[in-house]
């Protein structure tokens, strides 16, 4: 009844509108008979005829009859004496006197265009808001408020980012005693702002804020403030505070700030877009706060390299807390979480789990935690085991079994070698990645095998020795099919793809070229309006540019060369994996360190440092291979 009444002006304005177009459009009821149109000449030459028995004279029209019953209408400008001519012919006539039109009648006429126009604009309005009470209120905030029904997600409830949890804590105790901090004359940072990739768990840890604090929470998405009509953004801006205000103390947290805080005069010929009106508004907001106030805001990005300095400096979001891909506790602590109220079989250990997911953020191990489960569901299996969440992970980084898709035997025996060339290349050079599956079932859209190596420990920082061990594992399988078929395939444009793009942010990035020097060559374009970093400018000669295509040649040419030896040297070794690997189309890492007769954890090679302190060999000779060209050692000459 409530929303029956709050409409009642709309659904009038929607009546007169029906009733006016009704009135206007639709044509007067006539009778069964149709009447007949005749011109004036004509309606005199049947009068003198005697053909008309009566006739009805109006204002400028005349209707009558004809004497076998049709009925006529005829125009005319004038009626003069027209009656008095027609009476002396024997004709019955009538004379109606002229009709006045009603004021509301004129007064309605002169305004239906503009009722209608602004009918129709309402009726837009209506639709666009969803109906119901917000015909007038596209200008409000569209932030939610969680008063009672705030998040139940506590601190508890998120793991992984230990050191952000930390930094957030602080808010929450701000919130829950002001006093405490106050008394010291400290003051709370205005404005926090979330960074990392997607998917490591911002949006979530706001979420648990507010939960620990136990305060009211706005929520909304940045692309919320932004809309089809001029000034709207920077009106909801000012609406949000408006109401946070009013429930202070309280958090606000604007999710995907990149969509409404990026780089001013970045659009095209720097035009005040509405974006930038909306992100203006949104500053001077920040800024104005009262010392006293009690908002909290807080922002989530993936993407803090396009945000506008001015919103980034401090007196706004004066602290960046940086939520990174966990480590392997962190992963570890986050299964945890997401396995609380699954049903696990006795095998399934986490830590494992967690040493076999390197680079995956919170969201891709709640997604691995919910593929064993469906897995282990669909086999009709009472828990989750081991073997389930061996199949998520691989579901995970190379797609589903593509069981449908049929390879001839031909190109399954290319696959196989090709893929048996990276894993022996792995296992024969001892620094790199331990081979944890090797693979020939297509997965995903593109993958028809893979070779799966899982590091040891996290990782930071990548030696040079590490980089070119990656580069020949890349190469394995390219030179695998050489050596037993031949002939090389298409299969290794993505290896060669990325080993190419290795070796050249060495040579060009990392000033790991000995005949370039220790210099950064090219830097990237830095267009805001474009998404940023889109292309790279030579700061170069040509002669420079040809000096590095020879160094990033020389790189793989080594590499090649290594790679070749190796093969060639472990060829029967290479011919029983693939054997076995086309029997069983899964090798796991471990049956494949029995295959080859080699121990389980293997003796990594000692470092320089380490062969100089162990008496080995002696600090010259240490800097001397250091020096030399063919690290790598090339494949002896014939």
């Amino acid at each position: 009844m409530g929303r029956l009444v709050k409409n009642l002006g709309l659904y009038l304005i929607l009546i007169v509108l029906v009733v006016s177009l009704v009135n206007v459009f639709l044509s007067p009821t006539q009778g069964p008979q149709q009447i007949q149109e005749i011109g004036y000449s004509t309606f005199l030459s049947e009068v003198s005829s005697g053909r008309i028995t009566s006739v009805t004279v109006r204002e400028n029209s005349i209707k009558g009859k004809f004497t076998d019953g049709r009925e006529f209408v005829s125009y005319v400008v004038g009626i003069g004496d027209l009656a008095k001519e027609v009476a002396q012919k024997g004709v019955n006539v009538e004379v109606e006197p002229p009709q006045k039109t009603p004021w509301w009648a004129n007064m309605l006429s002169s305004l239906f265009p503009t009722l209608l126009l602004i009918g129709v604009w309402i009726f837009f309005l209506y639709n666009m808001q969803g109906g119901g009470g917000k015909v007038m209120n596209f200008a409000k905030s569209k932030a939610k408020l969680f008063l009672d029904n705030r998040p139940k997600v506590t601190f508890n409830d998120v793991a992984g980012c230990e050191e952000s949890k930390e930094e957030l804590s602080e808010v929450v105790y701000y919130l829950k005693d002001p006093s405490r901090f106050t008394a010291l004359g400290a003051k709370v940072p205005r404005g926090i702002l979330l960074l990392g990739p997607p998917g490591t768990g911002k949006t979530l840890l706001a979420r648990a804020a507010a939960g620990e604090a136990d305060v009211p929470f706005f929520s909304v998405s940045g692309s919320d403030f932004v809309e089809m009509f001029v000034g709207v953004g920077a009106a909801r801006v000012r609406d949000l505070f408006e109401q946070a205000r009013k429930y202070q103390p309280c958090i606000i947290f604007i999710d995907e700030m990149d969509a409404v805080g990026r780089q001013r005069g970045a659009g095209l010929g720097g035009g005040h877009d509405e974006r930038e009106q909306t992100l203006n508004q949104l500053l001077v907001e920040l800024d104005g706060f009262d010392e006293s106030t009690g908002i909290i805001l807080i922002a989530a990005t993936n993407r803090p390299d396009i945000l506008d300095p001015a919103l980034l400096r401090p007196g706004r979001f004066d602290r960046h807390i940086v939520v990174d891909r966990p480590d392997v506790k962190g992963r570890e602590a986050i299964l945890e979480v997401h396995v609380r109220e699954k049903k696990l079989a006795s095998d399934v250990d986490l830590e494992v789990l967690a040493r076999r997911t390197p680079g995956f953020v919170g969201a891709d191990l709640a997604n691995l935690v919910n593929e064993a489960a469906l897995l282990s569901a669909r086999n009709g299996d009472k828990e989750i085991t081991m073997k389930n969440f061996e199949e998520g992970i691989d579901r995970v980084i190379a797609g589903p079994e593509r069981k449908s898709r049929l390879v001839s035997d031909k190109e399954k025996k290319i696959i196989a070698y090709h893929e048996t060339g990276h894993a022996l290349v792995a296992k024969l050079i001892p620094s790199c990645d331990p081979v944890h599956k090797i693979s020939i079932i297509p997965r995903g859209n593109m993958a028809l095998g893979y070779t799966l190596q899982l590091p040891e420990e996290d990782r930071f920082l990548m030696s040079r020795s590490g980089l070119l061990d990656k580069i020949c594992v890349l190469l394995g399988g390219r030179v695998a099919e050489e050596l037993q078929f031949g002939d090389v395939t298409t299969g290794a444009s993505n290896d060669l793809e990325r080993a190419t793009q290795i070796a050249r942010q060495m040579v060009t990035e990392f000033g790991m070229s000995e005949k370039l020097g220790l210099v950064k060559l090219g830097h990237k374009h830095q267009e805001v309006f474009l998404g940023r970093d889109i292309g790279e400018d030579r700061n170069y000669s040509d002669e420079v540019a040809y000096a590095i295509d020879q160094e990033v040649k020389k790189i793989i040419d080594s590499c090649y060369g290594r790679v070749h030896h190796l093969l060639a040297e472990n060829a029967e070794e290479m011919t029983m994996v693939a054997q076995v690997l086309l029997e069983k189309e899964v090798i796991e890492g471990k049956e494949l360190t029995l295959l080859l007769g080699m121990e389980e954890k293997e003796e990594k090679t000692p470092s320089p440092a380490e062969e100089v302190k162990e008496g080995r060999k002696t600090p010259e000779e240490t800097a001397e291979e250091s020096r030399s060209p063919n690290i790598l050692g090339e494949a002896p000459a014939d």
